[in-house]
């Protein structure tokens, strides 16, 4: 932790060297993310609820995934731009370095822009926890974080999933957006909006369902079951499969000489 801490601190005083472009870019996060949060408050008035979820319960919803994937996306840059990394021959020298290889493609990219997108999400869910009329209770508290930090998890997941992919391709394959980018913007609303097959196959394939709807029944007294407060950390199990699978991707790397 003391290394990687030292890879924070250079890419913090990295940043610092350029505050305007810095300051511009954050404000940029913030706008794009505003620009989704209007689509949803115009959408509401017109109607009243969406599949039985009222405005400020999308709220509540939208902005714990939105931190989940500011998180993931700060953090687990590295993976997202990894198709560059094999293009140019950098993961060559990230190979022969005596670090594992997540470790140093973790520390090689921390994306502090995100800020802006993250300060959209904590003012979303500051007004939804104002409007909401929820009773909040130590477990509700606990459910939250579980949200967080298991969303986290998977995005980052599903990040190395995608630079895995490059070791066989290159290049990245843009239909992975599908999967982080594209969940982020239906994450906006709970899972069961879109049928129970989508909900299905986001509680088995990949666990959106378990960081995003499950829980979020709990918070909301749609349910009694105190196992839907423990679903986001069963989700960081999703970790797993997604590391095996960027194991089996280095052990079929193939150097493209650049």
């Amino acid at each position: 932790m003391k290394l990687y801490f030292k890879f924070f601190s250079i890419h913090l005083k990295s940043v610092f060297q350029y505050k305007t472009s810095f300051l511009l870019t954050t404000i940029g996060q913030f706008l794009v993310s505003f620009n989704v949060f209007l689509g949803v408050y115009f959408m509401f008035q017109r109607f009243n609820k969406v599949k039985g979820f009222t405005y400020s319960e999308i709220l509540l919803c939208f902005s714990i995934v939105l931190i989940e994937f500011s998180l993931a996306e700060c953090f687990a840059r590295g993976f997202d731009t990894f198709s560059a990394t094999i293009s140019n021959g950098e993961f060559d020298r990230i190979m022969v370095r005596p670090r594992n290889e997540i470790f140093q493609v973790l520390g090689n990219k921390i994306e502090f822009t995100r800020i802006g997108r993250m300060l959209q999400a904590i003012i979303m869910f500051a007004y939804g926890i104002m409007k909401s009329q929820i009773t909040w209770s130590y477990d509700k508290v606990l459910t939250v974080i579980f949200m967080i930090i298991g969303g986290t998890v998977v995005f980052t997941g599903i990040f190395i999933i995608y630079a895995a992919f490059c070791f066989f391709t290159i290049e990245g394959l843009e239909f992975m957006n599908i999967f982080t980018d594209g969940a982020r913007e239906y994450g906006k609303y709970p899972l069961s909006i879109y049928g129970k097959r989508v909900l299905q196959i986001c509680t088995i394939l990949v666990p959106y369902a378990l960081i995003q709807y499950y829980p979020l029944l709990y918070i909301l007294d749609r349910t009694k079951n105190p196992f839907y407060i423990l679903l986001p950390l069963i989700a960081c199990l999703f970790i797993i499969p997604c590391y095996l699978f960027w194991k089996f991707g280095i052990r079929h790397y193939k150097s493209t000489g650049s």
